[in-house]
C-alpha cells in the first residue's frame, strides 16, 4: 500500500503525465487509460521497490510503453499516418529511453478540458476526471447522478474533442484570455457546487471544494501573474474559511449573521487576503477579485454586526457594472437592504422576477422573505420562506426554510 505522502504525488503529478503523454500520442482517450495504468503500476511497485528517482518521468515512460502497445496493436489492424508510425518505432527501438519530462502540460491539459466545443458540464466532469483524478464514480456521487450517466457525460466530452480535431497547445494570444475564463469559471462551479451543494441530504461537498482548491492552487502555479487567477483562488479560501461553521452538529444550516466566527479558519483568511492583496495590485481588476474582497469584508468583522455594509455595497455596484449575472444582482439587493432598509432590497428584487434566469431559483424567494420579515410583513414572509422551501432540491436550505416559517407563525405573526 502507498503510504499517504505517495498517494498525494501520484494525485499531483497524474495530470503532468497525462498531458505530456496527450501531447506526444494525440489521443486523449488511449492516453487517458494508459496513465491510469501507469498509475496503477506505481501504486502495486513504489511500496515494494521504492520510489524512484524521478517520479514523472517513471509515470511517463510507463503510459509511453503503454502507449505504444496501443499503437502497434492498433496498427496491425489499419494503417496509420506516416508521423504515427514513426513516433511507435522511435519508441519501440528504444523502450528504455527516458522520455521528454521537463515540459509540464498541465495548463493546456486545463484548457483542452475547458474546451469551447464542449457543454459546460462535460468540461466540468472531465476536468475533474482527467486533471482533478477522481474516479466515475465519485464525480457521480457529487453531482448526484447516476455513475452510468457521469460515464457517458465523460466519454461524450472525450468524443467531442476528438471530432473537433482540437490540437493539444496552448490557445494562441487571442483565444487564451477567453479560454482562461472558461477554465476559471470550471473551477469557480466546482468550488460553489462543493461549498453550497444544488441537492441532497448535505449542505457542503468537501471532495469537491476541496478539490477545487487544489486545482486552483495549481492554476495559479501555472500563472502566478495573473490578477484573476489569483482573486479566484483568494474567493475560495476566504470563502471556504468558514466552512466548519456553517452547519451545525446534525448537518442543519448555520447562516453567515449567527455563526460561531471562532470556528473561521484564521490561517486561510490570512492567505486568502495576501492572495488578495498582490491581485489587486496589478492594477486589472476582475470579478473574482471583487467577489473576495466582499468576502474578506465579511471575515474582517469580529460580529455579524461590525461588518462594513457600506463597502460591501460599494464593491457590488463595481460588481454590477462589470457583470450581467443576476445572482450578483441578488446579492447586490441584499446589500442594499443592509444600508438602505428593506424596503429598498425588495424594490430591487422586483426587477428579478421578469429575469428567467433567476426567477424561478429558490435563493430569490428565500431572499424576499428574509426582507419582508424586517420589514414587518410577516404573513407575506411565512408565504415566501415556504415557496422557497419547495423550490429547493438541498434538504438542509429546505429545513432551514421551513424552520423559518415554522418560527414566525409560532411567535403568532400568522394572526
Amino acid at each position: 500500500m502507498l503510504d499517504s505522502r505517495s498517494e498525494e504525488l501520484l494525485r499531483e503529478l497524474a495530470p503532468q503525465v497525462l498531458g505530456s503523454v496527450v501531447r506526444r500520442f494525440h489521443d486523449f482517450a488511449a492516453a487517458e487509460d494508459a496513465v491510469q495504468e501507469a498509475l496503477l503500476a506505481a501504486s502495486l511497485q513504489w511500496p515494494r521497490q521504492g520510489l524512484p528517482e524521478n517520479p514523472r518521468g517513471w509515470l511517463i515512460q510507463v503510459a509511453s510503453r503503454r502507449m505504444t502497445d496501443y499503437w502497434r496493436s492498433e496498427e496491425a489492424r489499419r494503417h496509420r499516418e506516416s508521423e504515427v508510425a514513426a513516433e511507435t518505432d522511435r519508441l519501440s527501438a528504444a523502450p528504455d529511453a527516458q522520455p521528454e519530462t521537463d515540459q509540464d502540460d498541465t495548463l493546456t491539459l486545463f484548457f483542452m478540458c475547458c474546451h469551447p466545443s464542449l457543454t459546460l458540464p462535460s468540461a466540468i466532469a472531465l476536468t475533474l476526471r482527467a486533471v482533478g483524478g477522481l474516479t466515475t464514480g465519485e464525480i457521480a456521487h457529487a453531482f448526484l447522478v447516476p455513475e452510468a450517466t457521469m460515464a457517458q457525460r465523460i466519454s461524450r466530452a472525450k468524443a467531442s474533442i476528438k471530432a473537433s480535431g482540437v490540437p493539444f497547445q496552448m490557445p494562441d494570444r487571442q483565444e487564451r484570455p477567453q479560454q482562461l475564463r472558461a477554465v476559471l469559471h470550471v473551477l469557480y462551479l466546482i468550488f460553489s457546487e462543493g461549498y453550497t451543494s444544488s441537492g441532497g441530504p448535505q449542505l457542503q461537498r468537501l471532495e469537491l471544494s476541496r478539490e477545487a482548491i487544489r486545482l486552483a492552487r495549481c492554476v495559479h502555479a501555472l500563472l502566478p501573474d495573473d490578477a484573476e487567477v489569483g482573486g479566484l483562488l483568494a474567493l475560495m479560501l476566504l470563502t471556504d474559511a468558514r466552512r466548519a461553521a456553517r452547519t451545525g452538529s446534525e448537518g442543519e444550516l448555520i447562516p453567515l449573521t449567527e455563526q460561531d466566527r471562532t470556528l473561521w479558519d484564521r490561517a486561510e483568511i490570512s492567505e486568502g487576503t495576501a492572495l488578495l492583496t498582490a491581485a489587486l495590485s496589478k492594477g486589472s481588476i476582475g470579478a473574482y477579485q471583487l467577489q473576495a474582497a466582499i468576502a474578506a469584508v465579511h471575515d474582517e468583522a469580529a460580529r455579524a454586526e461590525d461588518t462594513d455594509w457600506p463597502q460591501i455595497l460599494a464593491l457590488y455596484e463595481l460588481l454590477k457594472r462589470m457583470s450581467d449575472n443576476p445572482m450578483v444582482a441578488l446579492n447586490h439587493a441584499i446589500a442594499a437592504a443592509m444600508v438602505h432598509g428593506p424596503a429598498k432590497g425588495l424594490e430591487l428584487l422586483s426587477a428579478l422576477d421578469s429575469d428567467t434566469r433567476i426567477a424561478s431559483h429558490h435563493r430569490l424567494e428565500a431572499v424576499r422573505a428574509h426582507l419582508l420579515e424586517k420589514a414587518g410583513d410577516y404573513q407575506a414572509a411565512i408565504r415566501h420562506y415556504r415557496s422557497a422551501a419547495t423550490r429547493t432540491t438541498s434538504i438542509p436550505e429546505r429545513n432551514y426554510l421551513m424552520t423559518q416559517a415554522a418560527r414566525l407563525g409560532d411567535s403568532g405573526h400568522t394572526q
